[in-house]
């Protein structure tokens, strides 16, 4: 089955962040239900991947400011029936910076999120289901990509310069405790 290791991966986050667990379920309810669900014409929603993209001294995040969206977000997109699911988020931030190197720095699932996007021409209103990865750059020039207005590298503890969004505040703090316990 494609979608089992995605299954198995959200298994052990909820294992890891049992205070998630109602978003838990609800993730792996459509994962298990939805066949089809790595694939953007699926409606309701679709899997996601992003990645929280650290600079090399561990200090910056780098965001984009979507074009679509107009707002300050982590780099990633959809899937497009990737069932590698980390494999398709490095694919996004690599489009998405330029960058040649990435570093991924934890394998499972550094956080998830459901957040719906809103109606947009032809297309109907919907949902992301975003698995998101705690991934290095190895470089810092990036270039930005048609699909953002700007990119940048933003300091951790000036985060709600650029955005309030829950989602994103929370990856901080995930990122704050893993600094803690990995130096």
């Amino acid at each position: 089955m494609h979608r089992k290791p995605l299954l198995d991966l959200l298994d052990k986050y909820n294992k890891q962040h049992a205070h998630e667990h109602a978003q838990y379920v609800r993730f792996k309810a459509f994962v298990s239900g939805a066949s089809d669900c790595f694939l953007r014409r699926h409606v309701p929603g679709h899997v996601t991947g992003s990645v929280w993209l650290v600079s090399p001294c561990l200090k910056k995040v780098l965001l984009t400011h979507h074009k679509k969206l107009g707002a300050w977000f982590q780099l990633g997109g959809h899937a497009d029936g990737v069932a590698d699911i980390l494999k398709a988020a490095l694919a996004e931030a690599y489009e998405e910076s330029g960058f040649t190197q990435l570093n991924v720095l934890q394998d499972d699932i550094f956080d998830i999120d459901i957040h719906e996007i809103p109606q947009r021409k032809e297309t109907p209103a919907h949902f992301h289901y975003d698995v998101r990865f705690l991934v290095q750059a190895q470089e810092t020039a990036f270039i930005v990509s048609e699909e953002s207005l700007d990119l940048a590298w933003v300091p951790i503890d000036q985060l709600e310069e650029y955005t309030t969004e829950t989602s994103m505040i929370r990856m901080r703090k995930k990122y704050m405790a893993y600094l803690k316990t990995n130096q």
